[in-house]
């Protein structure tokens, strides 16, 4: 039988212990038990970090030969008295003090665990998330999740104080077009109905607005059905917020504040402000992507007036078909980026759509170019001049229509810079602005929304709506931190009218707008304050502040690459009769990839 607490309740956490308290009692779980015959050293662990508990010949025999049958991951009771450690181990925050025990309770037996839980764990990721509540014991998960919840915390304080109020919002609600696939629940009481669980609270938080609660914020559940990712899960948390009578500049001031006060309440990190801004086209022409990190150069630089009369037809016929000739520089990396390394590169951008990769690779007096038999009297030495390519360095350069040469040279600048390790630690923060309202589908023929159908246009551009989709820019902002998308927010339509005409110009019917959206259309007939908002992404910021490459290490409980959860093995069968109830049949058996009807 295992011991009970009975007559005995911890004093203090293990991390925590200090010579001045004198007597304690601790709880734990054994980390590690060194038994040397008439001493023993037994290592208790919390969530705080360890201590070191000491048995030897003073000790009571009853409590000395209870010692001796402890083994890994037993959770243990331990009282008594603190003293300075003979030999100190710095590693530790108590690794000057130890607990000369007096009474122990064995709580809970442990069978061997599956691996060893140690901070630097070899164990495949697989075998861990199977046993997820022994691989939370690690000190390094229950770092990062405390570190979540440090950040959830802050993020409450600094919203409370400045005025909004934490509002909860449906989890089972109407299906609606969001961009990415939803989860539905079917409903038993409304047989072949279904509810969806939210991608975001988009159109609650709007209707809040409308309701005169002026400034929501939840730290809401969202789900989407994607694929997955190192930085995307099924189910996420979003610090949701929503604000009326603003604009941009409001919600972005309110924003960078909130950043300044995590990052010093969490890290004791300043970030300065206000934050530096890029408009979309800004971003894409000098770093091919509308999520730039721009702790490193490298900038794309477009070459087309240089060279539009070269002998080289690759980039003339780019130029003359409506598309660019642009390219980077690795500076100082002609020995790095040889000439395999080099045609690694063109592989790769073949793979996500280029045609290929032209180089000037400049290691000895002459530079070495893979079109230089094109190039007339003084061609190179123009676009090495306009490229600011040196001796030593490595320029790259991709010609074709610019949403080819963009993407594909951001997408090459970040992969060169990781490989030559050139970009430096630190907190990268960055506004993307003025996105295009419109993006042109060359399939279709058609101009299609780049965003949900409540986003407003800039002002100045409403104009356009009708008679040149291309300069239509919209009031929504991204906030990117490293790199990665944080933050996406945007100010909302409150015309009934020109929100009308923008599902009119989506091409939905009057029945489908009433179908899908009728509830909120509806509420904007009896008034809309100017709104606007945001949603930062939890899990995104808490990997990014822990320093973690994957959202799993900041998830409790995360999903695998299938979407399934290792450790319940969810998703799961269920029962005939559950299945009945809600009117669905299973048409093929899941090893079919079957569906339910």
């Amino acid at each position: 039988m295992a011991d009970t607490m009975q007559g005995l309740r911890r004093t203090c956490y293990c991390g925590e212990v200090t010579l001045e308290m004198g007597e304690v009692v601790v709880g734990g779980f054994t980390q590690r038990v060194r038994d040397k015959g008439s001493l023993i050293f037994i290592d208790l662990r919390d969530r705080t970090g360890i201590v070191q508990l000491v048995f030897d010949e003073t000790t009571d025999k009853s409590v000395f030969e209870k010692a001796e049958s402890v083994r890994s991951e037993y959770v243990l009771l331990a009282k008594g008295k603190v003293r300075a450690r003979e030999s100190v181990n710095n590693d530790i925050k108590t690794g000057g003090v130890e607990i000369m025990v007096t009474e122990l309770r064995i709580l809970s037996k442990a069978q061997t665990p599956p691996f060893e839980i140690v901070n630097n764990s070899k164990t495949n990721e697989e075998l861990r998330l199977k046993y997820r509540s022994l691989d939370l014991r690690r000190e390094p998960l229950q770092k990062n999740i405390m570190m979540r919840h440090e950040i959830a915390k802050a993020a409450r304080e600094y919203f409370y104080k400045n005025g909004f109020i934490e509002i909860e919002t449906p989890m089972m609600i109407k299906s609606t077009p969001e961009g990415a696939r939803d989860y539905i629940v079917p409903s038993r009481i409304h047989n072949g109905k279904f509810y969806a669980l939210p991608q975001s609270p988009q159109m609650y938080k709007q209707l809040l607005m409308i309701s005169g609660m002026d400034r929501y914020i939840q730290l809401a559940r969202c789900f989407r059905d994607e694929d997955l990712r190192a930085d995307r899960q099924p189910e996420f948390t979003q610090i949701d917020l929503e604000m009326s009578f603003v604009d941009v500049e409001d919600i972005l001031e309110m924003m960078e504040g909130f950043v300044k006060y995590l990052y010093k309440t969490v890290l004791n990190v300043d970030i300065p402000t206000p934050l530096p801004r890029l408009t979309y086209n800004e971003a894409m022409e000098r770093y091919g992507s509308d999520k730039p990190d721009t702790r490193f150069g490298m900038e794309i630089t477009d070459i087309s007036d240089v060279v539009k009369d070269c002998g080289f037809s690759v980039f003339k016929d780019a130029i003359a078909n409506g598309g660019s000739v642009r390219g980077i520089v690795a500076k100082g990396a002609a020995a790095k980026l040889t000439r395999k390394e080099i045609d690694k590169q063109t592989e790769f951008v073949r793979g996500i759509g280029a045609k290929g990769l032209a180089y000037i690779r400049w290691v000895d007096d002459a530079p070495n170019c893979s079109f230089a038999k094109f190039m007339g009297e003084g061609e190179l030495e123009a676009i090495l001049k306009a490229l600011g390519c040196e001796k030593g360095d490595v320029a790259l350069i991709v010609a074709d229509k610019n949403k080819v040469t963009l993407p594909v040279l951001g997408a090459l600048r970040l992969k060169i810079a990781k490989q030559l390790d050139i970009i430096p630690e630190g907190w990268n923060f960055l506004w993307i602005t003025e996105f295009p309202f419109f993006e042109y589908d060359e399939e279709s023929g058609e101009w299609l929304a780049m965003h949900h159908p409540f986003t407003m246009p800039l002002d100045e551009c409403i104009p356009y709506l009708d008679t040149d989709k291309e300069k239509v820019r919209a009031k929504c902002y991204d906030l990117v931190l490293n790199g990665i998308e944080l933050s996406s927010g945007s100010i909302r339509i409150t015309d009934p009218d020109l929100q009308q005409h923008m599902f009119e110009m989506l091409g939905m019917s009057d029945e489908e707008i009433a179908a899908k959206f009728g509830f909120l259309v509806d509420a904007y007939k009896y008034g809309a304050p100017p709104h606007g908002g945001a949603g930062i992404g939890l899990d995104r910021l808490s990997m990014l502040m822990c320093g973690c490459d994957s959202l799993r290490d900041v998830t409790a409980f995360p999903k695998v690459q299938n979407a399934s959860e290792l450790m319940s093995e969810a998703p799961s069968t269920v029962s005939e009769e559950q299945l009945k109830e809600l009117g669905i049949a299973i048409v093929n058996s899941e090893d079919d990839k079957g569906s339910a009807e």
